[in-house]
């Protein structure tokens, strides 16, 4: 028989603003995949000075404190192109990376925001030195921050109304 007696100035939960600093924190981004008439994809290459430099990926970055993905997609892809979308982008899919460039877990959402129309005018940020549209068969020999199999994924979800669930990049 058990004649251990409970201590009662024990608090057993901790309270709630503590409780969620011990919660696992992942970096949230949102990214949107543009597309001419001709299924070309619009990336952007970052500059020198950045994480990224000299690698090509979709406009996007990470949300601000309280911003949803989609807020973020549309934003960023403003910010970095100047391009407003006219509604709101479709979700085609989400990446869970482990760790990115060792600031831990990044979970990516990814957004379709339509065609660009023919002499769609971009105005990069600061963050990028060029940009261009490129079929997908271009993007072998490129060096991307958006992998291949991602970004495949997310044209195949683009074109056929499906959503892309990656884990590192690759289809889950």
């Amino acid at each position: 028989m058990d004649t251990t007696v409970p201590a009662t100035d024990v608090q057993r939960v901790l309270p709630r603003d503590k409780w969620v600093k011990t919660l696992p924190q992942t970096i949230v981004a949102s990214c949107v995949l543009l597309l001419d008439a001709e299924d070309r994809f619009l990336l952007l290459r970052y500059a020198d000075g950045q994480p990224a430099a000299g690698l090509w990926g979709l406009p996007g970055g990470m949300l601000d404190h309280g911003e949803d993905p989609v807020g973020a997609a549309r934003r960023e892809l403003h910010e970095e192109t100047g391009i407003c979308l006219e509604g709101d982008p479709r979700f085609i899919g989400y990446d869970h990376r482990a760790d990115v460039l060792g600031t831990g877990p990044v979970l990516d959402f990814y957004f379709h925001g339509g065609r660009l129309p023919a002499g769609q005018p971009v105005r990069r940020s600061s963050e990028h030195d060029h940009h261009g549209l490129f079929a997908l068969a271009e993007l072998e020999s490129m060096p991307l921050a958006t992998g291949l199999p991602t970004v495949t994924a997310l044209l195949t979800a683009a074109r056929t109304g499906t959503v892309a669930c990656l884990r590192e990049g690759l289809p889950g």
